[in-house]
Order: structure tokens, then sequence, then C-alpha cells
């Protein structure tokens, strides 16, 4: 347009000198209908004005804008069509939704059209916008809306980022909270789409110390030399383009323990237990030597105690002996005596038959002290 108005300005000063002011007036004219004819052929216009890159986290939804306007001259049948662009330019573009003489078509992969719709219930009427429901990463990409209407046609890209919101981070303390001694503060998210930002701030007894420094990428908050200034809660804020969260924790400034003390309540502790080591072993010892002396003194009882043997030992040959003849017994009955045999039987000896003296016998005597009769 800004060519045209040169080229208009520079036709009225030329001609104005050497043409007649009828021819004038009609080039003029001729040139304004030429302009208005070329502003009317441009035809259809996306007028979509929103940003060409969308970030969003996962679950949530989003429009995709594609308003147009079409020109009195595009008389053809309206063609809406939403593809995915290839990143590789070498392959085809990926149709997901059309709409074609009043109706709506789905194409391309059910997972990622399912979510999708048309944001106006009517689309030809100059709302070709599309409205996911249920983000999630697979819907990351760089979507084209095209509006075509014979003979004109206009497109709009549009790069949609599907981001994952960070997850509640955990907070930790690493070294112990002594005075004096260095430790450092942890903040760490397990979920979220990079880059996560972490902030730690204290919420009580002023701003950190100038001495503490922190990362923001691994969220860790150092202090070389503990002291009281840096008690207090603690916040760690983690965040991406999408999303925060945060968690805290409380720091404490502990007096380190009396070294002195200690060294004596070890070596109290180690004699104490040297004691009660030693009492133990004695009580064992003389436990042990009470039950020896009470077996002792109890196998002596029982060799005290013992009663004599019933009978005196004899040799093989006496045993022989006894048991091939019957035992015989002898007692005095008035001026006989009568033998007793083992088989039950009492026999009186008297003279026999050839008048021999019959055999006296001398009484049998028991000695205690062999426990044996002799």
């Amino acid at each position: 347009m800004t060519m045209l108005r040169k080229s208009y300005s520079r036709l009225r000063s030329v001609f104005s000198l050497s043409c007649p002011p009828w021819l004038s007036v009609f080039l003029l004219c001729s040139a304004g209908l030429l302009s208005t004819e070329l502003k009317c052929a441009r035809g259809m216009q996306l007028t979509s004005t929103g940003p060409q890159t969308i970030q969003k986290a996962e679950g949530e939804s989003v429009i995709l804008g594609c308003t147009y306007t079409p020109s009195p001259l595009d008389t053809g049948d309206l063609d809406i069509e939403w593809s995915v662009v290839s990143p590789d330019s070498t392959q085809k573009d990926q149709m997901l939704m059309s709409y074609s003489s009043g109706t709506r078509y789905v194409h391309g992969n059910p997972a990622l059209a399912k979510e999708l719709s048309f944001a106006a219930p009517d689309p030809s009427m100059g709302d070709a916008s599309i409205s996911i429901s249920v983000l999630s990463p697979a819907h990351s990409a760089t979507y084209q809306c095209k509006v075509k209407k014979s003979p004109g046609v206009d497109m709009r890209k549009v790069s949609l980022v599907v981001l994952a919101k960070p997850s509640v981070p955990k907070c930790w303390v690493e070294g112990g909270e002594l005075v004096g001694e260095a430790l450092s503060l942890h903040c760490k998210s397990a979920k979220g789409s990079t880059p996560l930002k972490y902030t730690w701030r204290r919420e009580s007894a002023g701003p950190i110390p100038a001495a503490a420094t922190q990362n923001s990428v691994t969220g860790e908050l150092k202090i070389s030399n503990h002291s009281q200034s840096f008690a207090g809660f603690y916040l760690c804020e983690v965040n991406n383009a999408v999303g925060a969260e945060h968690c805290r924790i409380n720091l404490k400034a502990n007096k380190p323990p009396n070294r002195a003390a200690m060294i004596v309540g070890t070596i109290v502790g180690s004699l104490l237990l040297i004691l009660i080591m030693l009492v133990f072993i004695g009580l064992l010892y003389w436990k042990l030597s009470n039950r020896l002396r009470f077996e002792k003194e109890f196998s002596n009882d029982i060799r005290e105690d013992a009663p004599p043997p019933e009978s005196r030992p004899v040799s093989r040959h006496t045993s022989r002996s006894a048991s091939q003849h019957p035992q015989v017994t002898y007692c005095p009955v008035g001026s006989a005596e009568v033998s007793s045999l083992s088989d039950g039987h009492t026999h009186t000896p008297s003279s026999n038959s050839h008048g021999h003296t019959p055999l006296k016998y001398a009484p049998v005597e028991y000695d205690s002290k062999y426990g044996y009769a002799v």
C-alpha cells in the first residue's frame, strides 16, 4: 500500500505537468480503482493475536486460537484443517481435525485426538480455534491451523509445551547442628520439568546472613561456621515455568558438649564395666567351687555308708564244687547231730553197719570281720 501511494503521488505530479486536466483525472481514478481491487484480492485473513509459544502444566486445559475473516471475493466452500507439524521437513504433517461443508472430522492418533474439540459450536462463524481438555506430555508439539475458502487461504502455527509441575520437595540437614561446625541445608524435588529453580529464605529472625551461600540449581544452602544467628525456620521454594512447591525445616544451634565431662564419663563407664565383669567372674568361680566340693562330699558319704559284702569271695574251684554238691549245715540236737541238706530233707546220723563211731562237728561261728562263717 505504501508503494502504491508513492506511485500515485508520482503519477499525479508528472501528469499534472504534462497532461491535460481531464486526462489526469482519468488516470487518477483508474489508479484508485486498481488499489481497491488489490486490497480486496488479499482474501482470507487469520486474525488471532495470541503468543506463538504456549506453556501449560500437565493436567490443565488450553485453547489454541485460530480466528479468521474471509474476503467478499472468497466464494468457495469453507475448509478448516488442524495438523501437527512434523519436526522433519521431509516428512508429512499429521492431520488431527478438519471441518468441511458443516461436518467435523477426526484424523490421526485417537489418543491425541480424543481430548481435542472445536472451541466454538459453529467453526464456520469465524472461529476455528480448538481446545484440549486434559494436557499430557504427548500434546507437546507445533500445531498448524489452515483456513481455506477459495480463492482465499491463510494459515497459522502455534507451539504448545506441556510441562510437569514440581513435586513437593524434601528438606534435610547434613552435618551436626553444633555451634562452630560446618553444615548444609538441602532441598530436592523428585518430579518436575526442568529447569527447576530452588530458593532458600528464612521465615523468622530476619534474612539469611551473608556468610551463607546457596545454589539455586542444586538446592543447597552452605553454612561454614554455624552460630546462633543462623538458627530459625527456613523455607525452600522450588518452581518452574508452570508451578511452585515448598518445604520447611527448623535449624537449631546446639552448644557443643563438655569434652572434659565426656572423658570423665568414658573413664567412669569403663571402670564400672570392668568391675561388673570382675564381680561376674567371682560369682561364677564361687559357684563352680561349691559345686565341686558338694560332689566330692556326696561321693564320700556314699562310700562310708556302703554295707559289707554278703559272702566271701571264692575261687573258681570252690564255686564249682559248691555248685556240684548240696550245701550242708550241721547243728547239735541233744546228743546226736542232725544234718540238713539243701534239698529239704533231714538226716540223723547213726552207727553204720560197720560199727564205726559217728563223727563229731564243731559248731559254726560267724566272723564279723570277713562277713561269713568260719
